[in-house]
């Protein structure tokens, strides 16, 4: 069995890593007004430059810029869309199981839009570091996001502006965002675009689905609407443009918020929405069993067996099992490997090393081999 050439690849990976100690000061000089805006995008440039080396090292197929100039794996993103804006929040939205970030949440002042967004330029870095020959990979939160964030997590406080008062609108306006920034990715060289979720690791929880139907929400109703929107926007998709989507759970700090198997959500999400592929978190028992892969279609899956939270190596025989046991409901050919989540979803970086993330993904890339060849 040979290597894919298309993405999602055997040895994947999410999109994040550790924050150098270099960005992390020139962030807080910034912030202090020590350094200039150029500065700061200088130092992180040369970061970027630094990881992709690392990530070439590797074997990675596609490499990402490591979310270096975010602070957040969502926000920055979706406070700079046209219409929305971040407020401070007495806590955050959901709550970890250990240390939280600091309280966020998002409001709706006018009429959505993706405009001319930071992001884009973003993505012209890490292209141009890259260069012409190595695919990049690019994420941005799911258009899920945008919508639970203020209107489900967020469900007690939200006072919709005159144009949301319908909530289809407000579906057509982010469908419409979404359409547009997948794209302007596509016409600056965007070929791999992930959309990252943590609606879906929410509805996996029994105890936080039984919460959300005691307000009034009704879940299956809610999932086939994000279903829906998701599969709209793909609807522009270039066909040689891949789209996939990750599932989390939560990762700030090695914390996380939400447990469960994906048994509620599979019947909706997995057998409806058509990304190319599932980034799936599957390194602790919290993920439950591979059972709902059976009502996977046609896309590839990508177990995330290795865990990015911690920095012990798991045993190449024991993830090589798991990967057979989920070729059970999934062709092995349609399955690939990475760790569940990102190294640093937040600029504050999971507890490991950097050392660590790379023999991490030195393993990762070695039982990818050793299963489907080189």
């Amino acid at each position: 069995m040979s290597q894919r050439t298309r993405p999602p690849f055997r040895a994947d990976i999410v999109g994040s890593f550790l924050r150098p100690p270099e960005v992390k000061a020139a962030r807080a000089d910034f912030a202090a007004g020590r350094i200039s805006r150029e500065e700061l995008d200088a130092v992180t440039r040369r970061a970027i430059a630094e990881l992709v080396r690392h990530e070439k090292e590797c074997g990675l197929q596609a490499v990402t810029d490591g979310e270096f100039p975010r602070a957040l794996w969502h926000l920055d993103f979706l406070e700079a869309l046209e219409g929305v804006k971040k407020v401070s929040a007495e806590e955050w939205s959901v709550h970890f199981k250990g240390a939280s970030p600091k309280g966020a949440q998002l409001v709706f002042t006018e009429k959505i839009g993706f405009g001319n967004h930071p992001f884009l330029q973003a993505f012209r870095n890490i292209r141009d570091i890259a260069g012409p020959q190595q695919l990049v990979k690019f994420t941005i939160p799911s258009p899920s996001m945008l919508h639970l964030i203020p209107c489900v997590r967020g469900l007690q406080n939200y006072r919709p502006i005159e144009r949301y008062r319908s909530e289809d609108v407000l579906f057509d306006d982010i469908v419409q965002t979404y359409r547009d920034a997948l794209l302007a990715f596509y016409r600056e060289g965007c070929r791999y675009l992930q959309f990252d979720d943590t609606s879906w690791g929410e509805f996996c929880d029994r105890e936080k689905r039984a919460a959300y139907s005691a307000q009034g929400i009704d879940l299956d109703r809610l999932e086939r609407r994000y279903v829906d929107t998701i599969n709209r926007i793909l609807e522009v998709k270039p066909e040689d443009m891949t789209v996939t989507m990750h599932i989390c759970r939560g990762n700030f700090r090695s914390t996380w918020f939400s447990s469960g198997g994906y048994d509620p959500v599979a019947p909706i999400l997995f057998a409806n929405a058509r990304v190319d592929g599932f980034f799936l978190e599957y390194d602790s028992d919290r993920a439950g069993g591979f059972e709902p892969l059976r009502f996977i279609r046609d896309q590839i899956v990508v177990l995330g067996l290795v865990t990015s939270k911690f920095p012990q190596l798991e045993d190449p025989e024991a993830v090589k099992a798991r990967i057979r046991e989920a070729s059970k409901f999934v062709p092995l050919e349609r399955l690939c490997l990475s760790p569940q989540c990102g190294f640093s979803s937040t600029e504050e970086g999971n507890v490991l090393t950097e050392e660590d993330q790379w023999k991490k993904l030195r393993l990762i890339r070695r039982i990818a081999d050793e299963v489907w060849g080189r």
